[in-house]
Order: C-alpha cells, then sequence, then structure tokens
C-alpha cells in the first residue's frame, strides 16, 4: 500500500491544532487566575499583604536582567469638556486641536499617547504650557482621569482598579512631589514626612524612625522639630521628596518640583535628586518645562506638544537627532557639550599597529593610509600607545623595535566621558584622543577636527509659546 504524504501531513496539522485548541482551554483560567490574584493585591484582598504587591514590583527585575518596562502606556487619550466621545471621533476622522474646541467645546489633553517607562531611569516629560506633561504625568495615579486608553504598571491596568484598590495602590507604589511643596503647616517636619505612614495605620515609634531617616537622606537632620514656615524653599522641597520616598514607593511622580526655586537652590536639588536616584535606584517620572533641567537629570526624555509625544530618546540621541523643526527649535543655545558623550564623536582609528609590528612595517602602513599617527596595541586590542612617524623614523636610525618609539604617556577618554571634558584634553594635546573601555581596550579615536562641528549649538527659532 502506497504511503500518502500529502493525507499525512493534513492529518497531523488537524491533530496538532486541536491539541493546541485544548491546551488553550485548560491554561487560560489559570492565566486568568493570575491576573485577577494580581489585581487583587493592589486591591487588598485577602492573600495581599501589606508587602505583597510591593514584592511584586521590586522582584520584577532580577538581577543583571535589563531593565523592564515598569510603566507601559498605550492609546491614553484625556478630554476636558461636555462631549468627550465626539472630540474623539473627530480626532480620529483627523480634526485639529482648534477645531475639536470649536465643534464640541471640548479640550484635547492628551491624544493617543504611547509610552513605556523603563525600571530605575530617571524618565523626564518636558514641554511648553498646555502641551499636557502634567495631565499625563497625573493619568499615572488617576489624579486626572484618562477618558480612553490603558495605563499599565508592571502588567496591572490601574485605570480597571476600583476605589479601594487605586488608594492601596497610591500608598505603596507611588509617591508623588508636587511644586508647590503641599506641606501641612501646622505638623512639624518629622511628622509631615511621617504622614503617609500614620495613614497607612504604622505604629507612631516605627513611623517617626522611619521619617528621621528619610530626613537624614536629604540632608534635613536637626531640622526635624522645625515647622514648614521656619524653612527656605530648597529644604521645603527636600520635605516633600523625604515625605514621597518615606512609603518606599517603586514609582516616584515629580510635577514641576523645581520650578518655583531660585536657580542655585534648583540646580543644588537636581544634584540631590542624581545623589538619591544612585543610592536608591527608584523610577522617576519628572515633568519640566526647562530643556536644560531634562537633560541634565533624564535618562530619557520624551517631548510634548498639543497633548501628543513627538519625540522620545535620550539626550543625546535628541540633540543629534531631533525628530522635527519644532525639537530642533528647543536645541538652539544649548551647549552640547555638556550632554554628548565621547561615545557619538569616536571614529575607527585610521592606523591600529600590532606591537608585534617592526618600525619599518609600521612606517608603512602610516605611509599607505596617508597619516602620521598610528595606534599601538597587543594581540588582544589592548592599547599600548601612540607613535608618531617622525619616532619611527628614529627608530630605524638606531634599529629599535617598535616598543622604543611608543608614546605610552599620552591622555585617553572613554565613551562616557563628557565632550565638555574633551574638549579640556583637546587644549593641552597635539594628537587625536584614544578612547579606551574600562579594560583599556581601544574602541575609536576622536579627531581635534571633527569636534567643534559637532558640539556648536545650530541657529533658529524659539519654538512658539503654546497656549494653555
Amino acid at each position: 500500500m502506497l504511503f500518502n504524504i500529502s493525507a499525512a501531513k493534513d492529518t497531523l496539522a488537524r491533530i496538532e491544532s486541536g491539541l493546541s485548541d485544548h491546551l488553550d482551554s485548560l491554561f487560560l483560567p489559570v492565566r486568568r487566575w493570575g491576573r485577577e490574584l494580581q489585581v487583587s493585591a493592589y486591591a487588598g484582598q485577602p492573600g495581599a499583604g501589606a508587602d505583597g504587591p510591593s514584592k511584586l514590583m521590586n522582584d520584577a527585575n532580577p538581577e543583571g536582567a535589563p531593565p523592564e518596562n515598569v510603566i507601559s502606556i498605550r492609546g491614553l487619550t484625556k478630554i476636558f469638556g461636555p462631549k468627550p466621545q465626539a472630540a474623539i471621533k473627530l480626532q480620529e476622522g483627523g480634526a485639529s486641536k482648534q477645531q475639536v474646541l470649536e465643534r464640541t467645546g471640548s479640550v484635547v489633553g492628551l491624544k493617543d499617547i504611547d509610552l513605556d517607562v523603563r525600571e530605575g531611569e530617571i524618565f523626564v516629560v518636558m514641554g511648553l504650557s498646555g502641551s499636557g506633561k502634567s495631565t499625563m504625568l497625573r493619568c499615572l495615579n488617576r489624579l486626572v482621569e484618562p477618558t480612553a486608553g490603558s495605563i499599565l504598571v508592571n502588567g496591572v491596568d490601574i485605570r480597571k482598579l476600583d476605589d479601594r484598590g487605586l488608594l492601596n495602590f497610591r500608598r505603596l507604589h507611588l509617591g508623588m512631589v508636587f511644586q508647590n511643596f503641599g506641606l501641612l503647616p501646622h505638623r512639624t517636619i518629622l511628622d509631615n514626612v511621617a504622614y503617609g505612614l500614620e495613614v497607612r495605620g504604622m505604629p507612631l515609634e516605627q513611623r517617626h524612625a522611619k521619617a528621621m531617616s528619610m530626613i537624614e537622606l536629604v540632608g534635613l537632620k536637626g531640622y526635624e522639630s522645625s515647622l514648614p514656615s521656619q524653612l527656605s524653599g530648597g529644604m521645603k522641597q527636600r520635605v516633600g521628596l523625604a515625605r514621597a520616598l518615606a512609603n518606599d514607593p517603586g514609582i516616584l511622580l515629580m510635577d514641576e518640583a523645581f520650578s518655583a526655586l531660585d536657580p542655585l537652590i534648583r540646580r543644588s536639588m537636581q544634584d540631590e535628586l542624581l545623589d538619591l536616584h544612585d543610592k536608591l535606584g527608584k523610577t522617576i517620572v519628572f515633568v519640566t518645562h526647562d530643556l536644560d533641567e531634562a537633560l541634565r537629570l533624564g535618562n530619557r526624555i520624551a517631548i510634548m506638544k498639543d497633548g501628543q509625544i513627538v519625540q522620545v530618546g535620550t539626550p543625546e540621541e535628541i540633540l543629534t537627532n531631533p525628530a522635527d523643526d519644532y525639537v530642533a527649535s528647543f536645541l538652539n543655545g544649548i551647549d552640547r557639550s555638556k550632554v554628548m558623550t565621547c561615545e557619538s564623536l569616536m571614529r575607527k582609528p585610521e592606523v591600529v599597529i600590532p606591537l608585534r609590528t617592526g618600525p619599518r612595517t609600521a612606517l608603512r602602513m602610516l605611509d599607505d593610509s596617508d597619516q602620521v599617527t598610528g595606534f599601538v596595541v597587543e594581540k588582544d586590542k589592548r592599547f599600548i600607545g601612540l607613535v608618531k612617524a617622525e619616532d619611527l623614523l628614529k627608530a630605524l636610525e638606531r634599529s629599535s623595535p617598535l616598543s622604543e618609539a611608543v608614546r605610552a604617556d599620552v591622555l585617553t577618554v572613554t565613551p562616557g566621558t563628557m565632550v565638555e571634558d574633551l574638549i579640556t584634553i583637546l587644549v593641552e594635546t597635539d594628537y587625536p584622543i584614544p578612547v579606551l573601555d574600562d579594560g583599556g581596550m581601544l574602541m575609536g579615536v576622536i579627531y581635534p577636527g571633527s569636534v567643534m562641528d559637532k558640539v556648536r549649538p545650530a541657529n533658529g527659532n524659539t519654538p512658539e509659546e503654546v497656549p494653555a
């Protein structure tokens, strides 16, 4: 009897399909139960203690694994006004923000935002007045209720939480720092910092000990018995930061937190925040209208206009590759050397010479490449030094090996060295600067003539102010 291969394949395909459907029917309820259990943890249902959700967030990313998205926003839309659904339909049809306002009397706060925030990063949201940056931040804890879309925190859609679940979610996982401090004037600094812990029901002695540790962390030890009226603006903002950190939230939301401070105090608070971030590793979403502040603080930056995201990227990506003229106009007058790193400037070295090479061969390599300087490496690419044609000629006259012609006392940088520091080095040297990794391996070279064109501020117009 002949074996029908085609019929056998069809039979196997039907068996495979049936088995897949059967497995889905078995495991779908289990997956659904797992999701419901996770949501119930935020709602404070039995089986999820006070530490349950915190552990869920803090243990989501095992040590050594790449950063995961702790916040995922999809299709987030916010309409202020009487006809939100009509406004959404007009948006979908291509109507502008102004046209939606004229036809429905509703204001588009956010339009179809898609955004991810990674664990442990400082994610800065910036834009002009009316761009939607604060609205988006307040949607993350539902101080502003979204009209449409989803906001996932470690896979849990906070829009699906009931009032009790939302309250627990805010207490356990979100800290917020406001521009206007929000301190209780009749309470001491210690009791202000401990307020969130008091609301959670923590015993007096325990919450005061926790609050005191946060006060020390932000540099206010000795002021715990003072009242807010006795502190400066910068000190009050430190209290607000300590209060937000006292609950040990996984995510810190900061809405124009330093905007009301004097320039010197503001920079000091930026330094304080960066130090705290290094110590604690919190995920921070920081809203600002100041590009200098955004570039200084942000691991990544989202630039907003008219309730939409225009560009998301690292400070260096935004500086070197602005998405459009609107983003480019923000960059006018920015000192790029304070933001850009050597990694963006380095090039492949023209001539790399193994240390075992003879001086005559090394000289020929330079001549063939029309170069006067070569970079000498061990066979494992570990950088030894640089050599110039004039030194090779002298070595040939003395019949010396290449090693005696190598200049080992050269200044080097790493890919992460700021261009601002590189410029200081270039002033002191007359040779291309080697770029080495932490192991001393040659990664690239920076040629002095290529630096200024990259860091020179672009000319352009200032972005137009967006009406609130």
